[in-house]
């Protein structure tokens, strides 16, 4: 067998975690042409590089497909209930920042806390008949990080892009998204409620606790986790 690294393939976060990985003696590369999802690993023995894009690694590592894979802590979160049974988080590794959050409209100034869209929602509920719409992605958490608030009056409507957009396209009130800098919401006129964070999130490498590991995997993962564990060479 061969230990399965999978990591993104393309884009900032892909070109982040091959650094990373550099930094630590291991060098990743794709191989073939951009449109062949093909990759090397140099450094130790008994490694093979697996491309995915970073929403198919949770999948993955779940199903023991993959023995390591990068990707955010949202996405993990988020796709695996029972993460903690099935995962172990190997290693932060400081890029990717980002963090999921609520946000209303500006202009509603008197909502700025949870307490105050509990009462907003039942509000609208009660105006216009319908329950105040949340567009998100990240419905598993977003869902249960209300709950735990005591915000009921509410509907999730799926938003898989342009997320911040459905306010002022009126599909949507509210949202629950992935956000940065916060520029995005701004120029959509949009704030954070004060204690809306849901979660904070970076990329992350995690290990799969369901995949098989046979003997040589097993001492490439040692000298992998070594190196991890040494930090990088310039450090």
């Amino acid at each position: 067998m061969t230990l399965k690294l999978g990591v993104p393939s393309k884009g900032r976060l892909m070109e982040k975690t091959f650094d990373w990985f550099a930094d630590r003696g291991v060098a990743l590369s794709r191989t073939g042409s951009d449109r062949e999802y093909a990759g090397a690993v140099e450094g130790i023995e008994g490694i093979a590089l697996v491309l995915l894009s970073a929403g198919e690694v949770p999948r993955e590592l779940a199903a023991g497909r993959i023995h390591l894979g990068v990707t955010g802590t949202d996405l993990i979160h988020e796709k695996l209930a029972l993460w903690e049974r099935q995962l172990t988080e190997i290693a932060p590794m400081g890029f990717g920042h980002a963090d999921l959050v609520l946000a209303v409209p500006r202009l509603w100034v008197d909502v700025d806390t949870l307490d105050d869209l509990d009462a907003a929602a039942a509000a609208f509920r009660d105006r216009h008949g319908y329950r105040l719409r949340i567009a998100t992605k990240y419905h598993r958490l977003t869902r249960e990080f209300l709950q735990g608030a005591g915000v009921a009056d509410y509907a999730l409507v799926d938003s898989q892009g342009a997320t911040e957009g459905t306010v002022k396209n009126e599909t949507a009130e509210v949202i629950a998204d992935i956000t940065s800098s916060g520029e995005t919401l701004r120029a959509n006129h949009l704030k954070i409620l004060a204690d809306g964070l849901i979660l904070q999130s970076q990329a992350t490498l995690w290990q799969s606790r369901v995949a098989a590991y046979a003997p040589e995997d097993e001492a490439a993962l040692a000298q992998l986790l070594d190196r991890i564990a040494g930090g990088a060479a310039a450090s």
